[in-house]
């Protein structure tokens, strides 16, 4: 199980973690494990009540959704059960990981990142820290479609300005409803540099390969850059 490849990309949101996530996938046969999909799943389906319990104590999935809406990071207890999960799920399949965002937390990185050091080994985790301004950062948000079927997010470029639908599986182009509006990106901005950036720190207390990519480049460009620092 331990040669199997993960890789972790990290990145303000708008970074590009997504689609080069999808990328790397296609690229290197990994599972894309994007964490806010999985959150997503979860909990725009609850029923009214419905919880989830974590060493004795419940989350309830419909505050979960609101505070996913509003861009305000859920309970790490609540995200780090889902995240492992998962995690232990695909490691029985002997898949290798790419993460879109997660761990987002540290409470989150030193529950997930252990365990992840057990199943896969040190030396195959690869972090990738991608660069991106904060006016960058609100800009890609703000302009931001995803496919309503596959949820494929579609870059905003003049080629797909007036696309109004996906060019990989013809369902409608929609806007992620709140959570890419000006306000809610810069409550996400906040969350990112606060509970997500410090755990740099303690990825290389951990000893693990950390290497940066300036975000405001190409995708192509971006993809390049990625595959160059992970082989």
């Amino acid at each position: 199980m331990k040669h199997s490849k993960i890789i972790i990309l990290l990145g303000p949101p708008g970074a590009g973690k997504g689609t080069q996530g999808i990328l790397l996938s296609e690229k290197l046969d990994l599972y894309y494990f994007e964490t806010s999909k999985l959150i997503e799943n979860k909990v725009m389906i609850a029923k009214k009540g419905e919880f989830v319990e974590v060493n004795g104590k419940k989350y309830f999935l419909e505050k979960e959704r609101d505070l996913w809406l509003k861009g305000i990071l859920c309970s790490p207890e609540f995200v780090t059960y889902l995240v492992k999960e998962k995690i232990q799920a695909l490691a029985k399949e002997k898949k290798g990981i790419v993460f879109s965002g997660s761990p987002r937390t540290i409470y989150e990185g030193k529950q997930v990142v252990p365990l992840l050091i057990k199943l896969f080994g040190r030396e195959n985790i690869k972090i990738i820290n991608i660069l991106l301004s904060a006016e960058q950062s609100i800009w890609r948000n703000s302009h931001r479609r995803i496919c309503e079927l596959m949820r494929h997010p579609i870059l905003w470029t003049k080629e797909t300005e007036n696309l109004k639908h996906c060019p990989l599986d013809g369902s409608r182009l929609i806007k992620r409803k709140g959570l890419d509006n000006p306000e809610v990106i810069k409550t996400r901005l906040k969350e990112y540099k606060e509970r997500t950036f410090p755990l740099l720190d303690y990825f290389k207390q951990q000893e693990l390969t950390i290497k940066e990519i300036n975000g405001e480049q190409t995708v192509a460009d971006v993809f390049a850059d990625i595959l160059r620092v992970i082989e």
